[in-house]
């Protein structure tokens, strides 16, 4: 595992920061496993592209200043940044991201489903990334997890690092999906599942999710920059304690 290179990563992160650099970071986390098909990766991709130019979304970026970054993931190891973390400051900074989305190519085929290695690398996204006031991963997938550390046993890191984690749950050939997603993968206040029943529904309900994730109020009571080394040291801890679960 992973575990050793992440915990060194948050201990040197482990500083006092002047501010926030944004309000909301973003890590979309994209299902690209075997059971996802030449066209079904093709809608996923162009419906995220059009998702991010919905006007309430785009706007909402730019007020929020946001950062984001795609992974695209699928089984134990076949986890990637495909596009590392990216301002959306301005309209023409959305646009520039709709469009990479679109030419990102598919980078494995014919894997398994390891929903929890894709969480852990969003994780280790916004413990190493911009601190931004809001921490959001927003994850789709068409299956549960088969492969690699189980989601569920996430959460308390997810929680150490204030990280909310939302999901779409693709139930073409899956039909308890939404409700696996809420037992074992969405955490936070607010956290929640989009439900599409096939890969066709799937721009709409992309558009709905991200709308409802990025025009959401940062609410409270995330902890502020200068205490972000507490939060880090509370992760690299928790992080420690949790290790032994996933040797």
């Amino acid at each position: 595992m992973r575990f050793k290179a992440r915990l060194f990563a948050a201990v040197l992160l482990a500083l006092p920061l002047p501010g926030w650099a944004c309000d909301l970071a973003l890590v979309l986390a994209v299902d690209v496993s075997g059971s996802v098909d030449a066209t079904e990766y093709r809608i996923q991709m162009d419906g995220l592209a059009a998702g991010l130019r919905d006007g309430v979304v785009s706007e909402a970026l730019v007020n929020a200043q946001a950062q984001v970054t795609l992974i695209q993931w699928s089984g134990r190891a076949r986890q990637e940044i495909s596009i590392p973390w990216t301002p959306t400051r301005t309209f023409d900074e959305v646009e520039a991201l709709a469009q990479r989305v679109e030419a990102t190519p598919r980078p494995w085929r014919n894997y398994s489903t390891a929903l929890g290695e894709a969480l852990l690398l969003g994780l280790e996204q916004i413990v190493t990334g911009p601190n931004c006031k809001r921490r959001v991963i927003d994850l789709s997938g068409d299956g549960p997890s088969n492969e690699g550390v189980e989601p569920a046993t996430l959460k308390p890191l997810m929680r150490q690092a204030d990280v909310t984690v939302n999901a779409i749950a693709i139930e073409q050939s899956e039909p308890e999906l939404t409700a696996y997603f809420y037992e074992h993968v969405i955490r936070g206040e607010g956290a929640f599942v989009e439900t599409a029943h096939s890969f066709r529904d799937y721009p709409e309900k992309i558009r709905r999710k991200l709308v409802r994730e990025v025009a959401q109020k940062t609410a409270g009571a995330l902890s502020p920059p200068e205490n972000k080394a507490a939060d880090l040291q509370k992760f690299a801890q928790g992080s420690a304690d949790s290790a032994k679960n996933f040797q």
